[in-house]
């Protein structure tokens, strides 16, 4: 899920007391201890009896049995995950954090292993077709973002947008549309703003292409994407397995895994599983 956190704030100094506490111990020494939602489908989801499965889940043990990692998966509310990481809590993150410059000053990244991007989602029967539908617009590229958001404001104006809260998504909202007439409406997890949508509570949705694509593929009768795909900035660069800021062994420990099952088609395949279409890159 592409996420912004509150955490970042004041971050730099766990992070300097984190770096100086020594190095990290040997990686297939220990068990590795990942961090997840377990309510953002399909990337990571919970069963009745509490066993996590998903994208995200199949990926990471696939990843731990090639680089001979003993894992453990906890579910961790998404608000405070990442700050969770850097005080220790655990070793990793997969939760469908976007790579951003203002994360990697106070964590480390893998290899992305989603594609970035997100769109906005609609209800058909809204009748809202919002412009340059197909089409990319980056943040970081001022003659694309401004007639992107021109265009977009413009028809959703005095709508309703719903988004997971502290996302990056949310973020994006906040600084591009909601002094644009926009109102921004935030819910604490995936779920409720599709729940919310589709009953009519709000206009429209915003998430990463991914999960919206995943909402599309059980309503695509119902519901259809709208407008271009943002990237780039605040939105990232795709997700990426996160992990303490100097804990290369680990860092370099994944990347190799990753590196590994996009070499030989995996990763493709458990998107095409979960996502019904490929959303991750085809070689490093």
């Amino acid at each position: 899920m592409y996420k912004i956190t509150r955490a970042l704030a004041g971050a730099a100094l766990s992070v300097a007391l984190l770096a100086a506490s020594g190095a990290q111990a040997d990686v297939t020494d220990r068990t590795i201890v990942f961090a997840t939602e377990g309510s953002f489908p399909p990337s990571n989801m919970t069963r009745p009896n509490g066993e996590l499965y998903g994208f995200e889940i199949d990926m990471v043990n696939e990843i731990a049995k090639r680089q001979n990692l003993k894992v453990e998966m906890i579910s961790q509310a998404w608000d405070g995950m990442i700050q969770g990481l850097i005080d220790g809590k655990y070793d990793a993150v997969v939760d469908g954090v976007s790579i951003t410059p203002a994360r990697q000053e106070v964590v480390d990244f893998t290899h992305n292993y989603t594609l970035g991007g997100s769109t906005f989602v609609v209800m058909k029967s809204s009748g809202i077709d919002l412009p340059m539908d197909g089409e990319t617009a980056r943040l970081d590229d001022p003659d694309s973002i401004g007639p992107a958001i021109d265009a977009v404001a413009e028809v959703l104006a005095g709508k309703t947008v719903g988004v997971q809260q502290a996302t990056i998504q949310s973020k994006f909202l906040e600084e591009y549309l909601e002094d644009r007439g926009v109102t921004v409406r935030t819910y604490p997890n995936g779920p409720d703003v599709y729940q919310d949508l589709s009953v009519g509570r709000i206009d429209a949705g915003i998430a990463s292409l991914t999960n919206v694509s995943a909402f599309l593929e059980k309503n695509a009768d119902k519901a259809a994407a709208t407008g271009p795909a943002f990237g780039g900035g605040i939105m990232g660069n795709g997700s990426g397995l996160v992990v303490q800021k100097g804990d290369t062994e680990l860092r370099d420990a994944l990347n190799a895994g990753l590196e590994s099952i996009v070499a030989d088609g995996t990763l493709a395949d458990l998107s095409n599983k979960w996502f019904g279409l490929v959303v991750t890159p085809q070689q490093y």
